[in-house]
């Protein structure tokens, strides 16, 4: 065999389903390795970190899932990732619209939202605690604003991108204001949205572990303030854990629905 057709071999196996699982899986076995090995040489200074090895963790995890622990937390924060996500969605893309077709609207926000945008949401917390005291609604307030930026760019970027000729048809078909933004323009758009609505999940669940150390009684990031306090450090690996794979399971959610809905 020839080494160019060996080489575009090797490259068609790579870009194969099962060959991307099974390196996925295997960068996680190696993620595991390290993670075990880590936690071995810090036992040597810090005895606590027997707890927090990959057999305890996975252990505590097994006892958790089975018994019931993390299903209220864990719905609790999923409410508040996917009513987050709503209300980013129903603000930024009307937003993202006017500033796509509007070069005034465009000219006239540009600095305000990059300024908006480079600040930390964190930063907003004693705010957002003042404003709106403690419970949920800080919590949605930080999130939303942290996810209502990369929808509001997305669908900016979408609408700029939509063929001028297609809006002239609507325009020459007679089409109003209402027939042309939701037969023309929020198809053309609809990529790009879901683009931005998966880019502000991953945002939404970075920040919302931290959120829900804010004063609340439920979710993962409370949780995790819990196992602190009780020193119980293999479940608090677990709990990291479980923050990653739903992380994982959240993302693929989300492409698989531009998948659904987007032929590309």
């Amino acid at each position: 065999m020839s080494q160019p057709h060996a080489t575009r071999s090797a490259i068609f196996w790579l870009s194969t389903r099962p060959a991307r699982f099974g390196l996925g899986v295997a960068g996680l076995l190696v993620l595991l390795g390290v993670w075990a090995l880590l936690t071995q040489q810090l036992q040597t200074t810090t005895p606590l970190a027997a707890m927090m090895s990959p057999g305890e963790s996975l252990a505590a995890l097994y006892r958790m899932v089975t018994g019931g622990e993390l299903t209220f937390d864990t719905l609790a924060s999923l409410k508040r990732v996917l009513v987050s996500l709503v209300l980013a969605i129903a603000i930024g893309v009307p937003i993202g619209v006017m500033v796509g077709l509007s070069q005034t609207v465009d000219a006239s926000t540009s600095y305000s939202f990059q300024f908006l945008r480079m600040i930390s949401p964190l930063s907003w917390m004693p705010i957002a605690v003042m404003a709106f005291g403690i419970g949920d609604a800080p919590i949605y307030f930080l999130l939303t604003i942290t996810a209502i930026w990369p929808i509001i760019l997305n669908t900016a970027a979408g609408v700029r991108a939509l063929d001028p000729n297609w809006l002239m048809l609507a325009k020459s078909l007679g089409a109003n204001r209402r027939e042309t933004l939701f037969r023309f323009i929020a198809p053309g758009i609809l990529s790009h949205v879901l683009t931005g609505s998966r880019v502000a999940i991953g945002m939404i669940w970075i920040l919302l572990i931290p959120c829900e150390m804010l004063g609340v009684t439920s979710g993962l990031g409370y949780f995790i303030l819990d196992t602190r306090d009780r020193l119980a450090y293999s479940e608090l690996m677990a709990i990291i854990l479980v923050i990653g794979a739903l992380g994982l399971v959240l993302d693929a959610s989300a492409q698989g629905l531009r998948k659904l809905f987007v032929n590309e």
